[in-house]
């Protein structure tokens, strides 16, 4: 039996498909923006927001998330109907966080961004060498990621950095003062993320050609560990596997939502909700292509293109997933409540190992189990 749990949050993801160019190690739903008319599918979406109020009810929206795609191509005013549609079909939390995730190219438009109610800017610096980020094919160099930074500060209540390392020629030393410049920028809040080579991206491709090779293992959990010990001495420790904060306040409010397994609605194309609806809890994709998007929302008022009901054990095994990635781990009676039992024979092993520590009811990764939790929440939660 499941029930909607306000503690665990409320939150809207609106999915902006857009960018001026794909990178080439991106596999998310994303379609060069060219000279496209973008009107239409933003229409959509605020109608796509009406149709899930109808099913959710009135709720508190603890947090807003405008992701992509690049949603800094939006236009100020864009932001602003769209934040205030969402306040006008829910209720929004006073103190209710708000993100946008941006380019560096677009820091022009940050202040409109936060007059529209914008108060947390994600940005996509990615590296800070120049070569790097060609090679990442971003469209900005290290001195405009400067320069954007320096925009955003204080305009926003929080500002976040987006770097990517594991990139091919990359040295230990090389990510130390990489990350050394970034800790320096007073950020209060780093997504550090090992570059991953993923089926549908240009980069999987050239891979597979072999053009060049990705990072071994042992070279990836050596950068791993310096990452862990130069942001928690800098005082941004680490408070999920890729994310860290300078502080409680700063840690993202929106993501927490995916890892508590909370509820959140998610509209524009391919993007994927959670809900609790009455007893039972849905998992939500909505249909992939701009023009399908369009379709569904003319055909049925709504975007979604997938949804299943989610048992009992498969809440459970995403309890345990998300729960893992945290660094509190995830509570044992949630977990019984929804009726799996943990294997205990492989729990009784992974602490052995010194991957897991169990304590006070919960099970928590240790440093070493971090890089392997998804294997780890397959053994334990099978």
């Amino acid at each position: 039996m499941s029930e909607f749990d306000p503690q665990r949050g409320f939150g809207v993801y609106v999915h902006w498909p857009y960018c001026a160019r794909i990178c080439p190690y991106c596999d998310f739903n994303v379609y060069a923006a060219k000279a496209r008319d973008t009107a239409p599918l933003f229409d959509a979406i605020l109608r796509d927001l009406e149709g899930w109020r109808a099913r959710t009810g009135e709720r508190e929206v603890t947090s807003i998330f405008l992701g992509g795609g690049t949603p800094s191509l939006m236009t100020g005013e864009q932001v602003s109907q769209l934040i205030a549609h969402i306040g006008s079909l829910w209720r929004v939390a006073p103190e209710a966080e708000i993100t946008l995730e941006a380019n560096p190219d677009d820091h022009a438009r940050f202040g409109a961004f936060a007059e529209a109610g914008v108060n947390r800017l994600s940005l996509g610096v990615q590296s800070l060498d120049d070569e790097r980020l060609k090679f990442l094919g971003r469209t900005h160099s290290a001195g405009q990621a400067l320069e954007a930074l320096e925009a955003a500060r204080g305009k926003f209540r929080s500002v976040s950095i987006d770097m990517i390392y594991a990139v091919p020629g990359q040295s230990l030393e090389d990510w130390r003062g990489e990350l050394s410049r970034a800790l320096a920028l007073g950020a209060d809040h780093l997504s550090l993320y090992e570059l991953s080579i993923e089926p549908g991206a240009a980069f999987f491709q050239a891979v597979k050609r072999k053009s060049w090779s990705p990072a071994s293992d042992d070279e990836a959990a050596e950068l791993f560990d310096v990452t862990q010990a130069m942001t928690e001495a800098a005082g941004l420790p680490a408070y999920e596997i890729s994310n860290h904060a300078r502080g409680a306040e700063h840690r993202s409010v929106h993501n927490g939502i995916y890892w508590k397994c909370g509820d959140w609605v998610g509209v524009g194309p391919g993007a994927h909700g959670r809900l609790t609806i009455g007893a039972k809890r849905w998992a939500v994709e909505a249909a992939e292509k701009p023009g399908a998007y369009l379709h569904h929302l003319k055909s049925n008022g709504i975007g979604w293109g997938v949804v299943d009901e989610l048992d009992a054990v498969g809440q459970a095994r995403e309890r345990v997933a998300m729960g893992l990635r945290v660094v509190e781990g995830f509570a044992v009676s949630d977990v019984e409540a929804l009726r799996l039992k943990l294997n205990a024979e492989n729990v009784t092993m992974l602490v052995a190992l010194g991957f897991l520590v169990v304590r006070d009811g919960r099970v928590v990764l240790t440093p070493e189990g971090r890089l392997r939790a998804d294997r780890i929440a397959a053994e334990i939660a099978p």
